[in-house]
């Protein structure tokens, strides 16, 4: 597994030690009960590697975004309930408001090897998203090993992501963590060629550092979704009532030139699927009409990719070699307008290439559709994929010992 020359669980020594593993619990909850534990089995391989290692393992994850200190329905009780039913053994939560309280002390100090605790929510103290140092030190004072295997924050420099690491110098990523640097860090900074990426989701805005990013590593790059749009409208095409950015239309325009540039193959929709207004709500039923991507009705607005597209867009996926796909074609939570983002899921289950689905929308579809056992890799983090796409180095990676 290659992690970017970052210490992974495998080259560390836990036996008899505390170990301090900052974990992605951030599960959805309907009145106290768990909805989706995926994150919580995601976690399992390096919470049972740090078990079976003799490590004393101590858990700690943010939930949900408690605005004012402490809120009871942001507990992380019900995921220690889940995570002992997982594991098979008991897990202590350690109740305290303020993390490191005096309950956290005690079940840490009573610890034996291959024990688990869980800590409170970690954005119960508001200095945690300030990554104020007085909380990682106490953080820090629980353990002499840190393990972050939390990727979906990995983005945000906060104490329990990168500010710890000032105090315990036994650093290392867990198994999630590990994949997610393998799998998307190798398929940008050293990808199998053909490699193509497919951005779609709403906004240009959101993906402008990703497009030029990209544009300088891949041999193809297809845009679909609502900012097509707004390279559509670039083109000089008659977009009617769709999603425009019209601030970025000089942009998209210096994008298709640096393309052309680069001899990038930069590809566009040729149809698309068009309505008289954005479904409400957004699963109603809607009679599609398809329009050629360059002459939309003046009142109508696309929303998918059109069928003419599809084959485009799967044809350029064929022969790929990596392909990594972050944002959905269409408005993919109507099942009428869903088509399109289905048609790649299809297109990327069905290839040998190794593919990657950069966290966010395109995760939830690939989910969704009931394509995520074909993909190589599906990215656990939204906003860390985006921003590891763009080149940026994340703070949870890089305060990691290096192998």
């Amino acid at each position: 597994m290659s992690t970017l020359g970052k210490k992974t669980v495998d080259d560390i020594q836990v036996k008899g030690k505390h170990v301090l593993v900052r974990v992605d619990f951030n599960v959805p909850l309907k009145d106290g009960v768990i909805t989706n534990d995926n994150r919580i089995v995601a976690a399992l391989p390096t919470i049972k590697k740090l078990i079976a290692d003799g490590g004393k393992v101590i858990l700690c994850s943010h939930l949900g975004k408690p605005k004012n200190g402490p809120e009871a329905k942001f507990s992380l009780a019900p995921v220690a309930v889940r995570l002992s039913e997982l594991l098979g053994q008991p897990v202590v939560f350690a109740d305290d408001d303020n993390v490191v309280g005096e309950k956290a002390k005690a079940a840490v100090a009573a610890m034996k090897d291959g024990d688990v605790v869980l800590l409170q929510n970690t954005r119960f103290r508001k200095e945690e998203t300030k990554n104020i140092p007085a909380f990682s030190e106490e953080l820090a004072s629980l353990a002499e090993v840190y393990v972050n295997d939390a990727f979906g924050s990995a983005h945000r420099a906060h104490c329990s992501t990168a500010g710890v690491t000032d105090y315990i110098k036994d650093t290392a990523v867990g198994y999630l963590m590990g994949k997610e640097i393998e799998y998307l860090g190798n398929a940008v900074n050293d990808p199998v060629r053909p490699f193509v990426a497919i951005l779609g989701g709403a906004k240009v805005a959101d993906k402008l550092t990703v497009i030029e990013n990209l544009l300088s590593k891949v041999d193809t790059l297809i845009i679909g979704g609502g900012m097509a749009y707004t390279f559509l409208a670039a083109k000089g095409y008659e977009t009617g009532t769709s999603l425009v950015d019209s601030e970025k239309i000089d942009y998209c325009k210096n994008m298709m030139k640096l393309a052309e540039e680069k001899g990038v193959d930069l590809l566009l929709p040729v149809d698309t699927a068009v309505l008289p207004a954005f479904p409400d709500p957004i699963d109603a039923p809607v009679e599609l009409v398809e329009s050629d991507a360059d002459k939309i009705p003046a009142d109508k607005m696309g929303l998918d990719i059109g069928p003419k597209t599809m084959q485009l867009f799967a044809d350029a996926v064929k022969s790929a070699k990596t392909v990594v796909w972050n944002g959905p074609m269409g408005v993919f939570e109507n099942p009428v307008l869903a088509a399109g983002t289905k048609a790649v899921a299809k297109a990327l289950a069905e290839t040998d290439a190794t593919t990657v689905i950069g966290g966010g929308d395109s995760a939830a579809a690939v989910m969704q559709l009931g394509f995520a056992d074909k993909m190589t890799h599906i990215s656990t983090g939204g906003g860390a994929s985006l921003e590891y796409l763009e080149g940026k180095e994340l703070p949870g990676i890089a305060c990691i010992a290096n192998s």
